[in-house]
C-alpha cells in the first residue's frame, strides 16, 4: 500500500505543530484534571462530569493522533517552484465562470487547511481538482456536486 501523503503549506504545517503543542501540554492536562475532579464526586456510574471528561479525553487523543499522522506523512509543497502560471498547492487563483462577468478568487491549500469562507479551499475539492495542473489563460470545466460549469483561469500567483 502506498504511503498515504498529506499535502499542505508551509503556513499550514506550522499551525498543526501549533495546534499538537497546545493539544499535548495544555488541553490533555486540562481534561486529565477533569477527570481527577470528577472521580472524587463518587459513584462513576451515574456521574455526568466524568463521563463528558472521558468524551473529551478520547476527542484529544484522537486529534492528537491525526494531527501526529499529519505531520508525519507531511507533503510541504513549495509554490515557488511550481511553473508560477500553473495551478498548485499554495498558489491564489482568480478564475471567471464562462458567460459571466463574477471573477472568483481562492487559495488552493491542504484540507485542513480549508477555510472557504476565507477564500481557503482544499486540494481535495472538485474545484481545486479540477484546477490543479492548469495554467493562466485555459478554460476548465469543473463538475461539482451542483452542476457542471466551464470557466477561464485569468490569474495564478504565489
Amino acid at each position: 500500500m502506498p504511503e498515504k501523503s498529506y499535502p499542505m503549506t508551509a503556513e499550514g504545517k506550522e499551525k498543526l505543530q501549533v495546534e499538537l503543542k497546545n493539544l499535548k501540554l495544555v488541553k490533555r492536562p486540562e481534561v486529565i484534571e477533569r477527570i481527577k475532579v470528577a472521580r472524587s464526586f463518587g459513584d462513576l456510574s451515574e456521574n455526568s462530569e466524568y463521563d463528558a471528561a472521558k468524551d473529551e479525553q478520547s476527542h484529544v487523543e484522537d486529534r492528537i493522533a491525526q494531527v501526529e499522522d499529519m505531520l508525519k506523512y507531511a507533503q510541504v509543497v513549495d509554490a515557488d517552484s511550481v511553473d508560477p502560471n500553473e495551478v498548485s498547492v499554495g498558489k491564489t487563483v482568480t478564475y471567471t465562470e464562462v458567460g459571466t462577468d463574477d471573477a472568483e478568487t481562492y487559495t488552493i491549500v491542504g484540507s485542513d487547511e480549508s477555510d472557504p469562507l476565507n477564500g481557503k479551499i482544499s486540494n481535495d475539492s472538485p474545484i481545486a481538482q479540477a484546477l490543479l495542473g492548469k495554467k493562466e489563460g485555459e478554460t476548465v470545466s469543473i463538475t461539482t456536486p451542483g452542476g457542471q460549469f466551464d470557466v477561464v483561469i485569468n490569474n495564478v500567483e504565489a
